[in-house]
This record gives C-alpha cells, sequence and structure tokens, in this order.
C-alpha cells in the first residue's frame, strides 16, 4: 500500500508546477477520498482541497482556489495537483492522502495512507 509523490521544486512567483501521486497496493485512487494536504515548519498539515470517490468531486481551500486543481486518472491510479499562479506563500511541503472511510474528510488525523511529501518552493 503506497502513494509515491512526484513533482515540486523551485519556480517564481506566478509560474506552476504539478505534483503527481501514484497509488499501489489496495489504494485505487477512483474508490478512495484523495486529499492534497501542505505543511509549513511549526505548522500542521493544512487541506489544499480533495477529490472525492466515485463521481470525483473536487473542493479546495479558499487560498487556492481558482489557481489549483486536482485531478485523477483512473488508468493510471494517479492523482495530480496543479498549481498555477504560484505565489511564495504557497511555499511548503505537499502531501497527497487517502482514507477509504466513506465520508468527506478535511483534517490530517482522518487519513489513512500518505505520500512521502514533495517540496514546493515559490521565489518573490
Amino acid at each position: 500500500v503506497q502513494l509515491v509523490q512526484s513533482g515540486g521544486g523551485l519556480v517564481q512567483a506566478g509560474g506552476s508546477l504539478r505534483l503527481s501521486c501514484v497509488a499501489s497496493g489496495r489504494i485505487v485512487s477512483s474508490r478512495f477520498f484523495m486529499g492534497w494536504f501542505r505543511q509549513v515548519p511549526w505548522k500542521s498539515r493544512e487541506l489544499v482541497g480533495y477529490i472525492a470517490a466515485g463521481d470525483g468531486k473536487t473542493s479546495y481551500t479558499d487560498s487556492v482556489k481558482g489557481r489549483f486543481t486536482i485531478s485523477r486518472d483512473s488508468a493510471n491510479n494517479t492523482v495530480y495537483l496543479q498549481m498555477n499562479a504560484l505565489k511564495p506563500e504557497d511555499t511548503a511541503v505537499y502531501y497527497c492522502a487517502a482514507h477509504q472511510r466513506g465520508r468527506v474528510s478535511t483534517t490530517a488525523a482522518e487519513f489513512d495512507y500518505w505520500g512521502q511529501g514533495t517540496q514546493v518552493t515559490v521565489s518573490s
């Protein structure tokens, strides 16, 4: 059971990055509730957004609405986080996460599986 992330790196403000999260084992991205979180030092993980199992409904925190998009490629069991118009305050370690509890979740404690995290740094 794994979530393996890729993408991330250093980008100038206004730029774009795409993060990928490949699921394996018993995690089927279309059947699991998938979330993207971010964390900066000395703060708890913040939910960036999620994509629900089944219908793929997405939702985002206010600070990224209109700039970030979560999508799912069921054939490749992969979830993406497309980040556009990046700002320095988006700098953080980003994590994908999953659970199969059958409900919407917005806190880190409710997720059972986690990717390894990837650093995103936005320079001004």
